[in-house]
């Protein structure tokens, strides 16, 4: 089994800290056992949020600094590895907490199981969103430069580990939301995919939805 591979994210600067509020966040964890007998186990740790008001100091503009590490366990025969996906959904006025957004979600995500997103459909690299009411985005928080097979430099918004475990690290990554005159909320997923000599499948694991202003 392959050592735990963490990856950090850049940090950014926070304001004055009597104007920040720190919402620690309670993380999450899920147990799947799959078809082939492979036991997933995902755990969302050291979640917190750092709200503070925006730079732009309108009622339209807030952000967010967000830290938390997401780690995965693979156990059974055949595991060969997998591929984390860390990131946040955000929503203007419209409930993330389940498939109750999927009426007014903008078209960047899949609810249609009312638990899961569908990772890569429409979401984005980097928390700079512009959302106005009733509107959701999903954005992935890794955007790592790889070379394709012709040398091409593409980017990866996965961290893939072999064996039965990997990890992915985030602290101070940004939140800024623009054009959303309501209340605003968002939330953390890590979607992972397990490959095994037999299955290759996706599970999302959800972090609790918690108020950005």
């Amino acid at each position: 089994m392959s050592a735990a591979i963490a990856t950090g994210l850049g940090f950014f600067a926070v304001g004055a800290a009597n104007a920040d509020t720190f919402v620690p966040l309670p993380g999450a964890h899920l147990t799947k056992t799959l078809s082939d007998g492979t036991v997933v186990d995902i755990t969302l740790t050291d979640e917190s949020a750092n709200i503070s008001p925006s730079m732009g100091a309108t009622p339209v503009h807030r952000n967010a600094w967000v830290s938390g590490t997401a780690r995965v366990e693979l156990s059974g025969p055949g595991v060969r590895g997998g591929r984390i996906d860390p990131g946040y959904v955000v929503g203007c006025q419209v409930d993330i907490a389940g498939g109750g957004a999927s009426g007014g979600v903008q078209g960047t995500l899949d609810w249609s199981d009312g638990k899961n997103i569908r990772p890569g459909v429409g979401a984005t690299s980097g928390g700079n969103l512009t959302l106005g009411p009733g509107q959701a985005t999903a954005f992935h928080l890794l955007d790592l430069e790889q070379a394709n097979d012709f040398g091409q430099e593409v980017h990866r918004w996965r961290h893939q580990f072999s064996g039965g475990s990997g990890g992915v690290s985030w602290a101070d990554e940004t939140i800024g939301l623009g054009g959303c005159a309501g209340y605003a909320q968002a939330r953390a997923f890590v979607n992972v995919e397990v490959e095994t000599e037999g299955v290759v499948t996706w599970t999302v694991l959800w972090g609790a939805p918690f108020s950005i202003g």
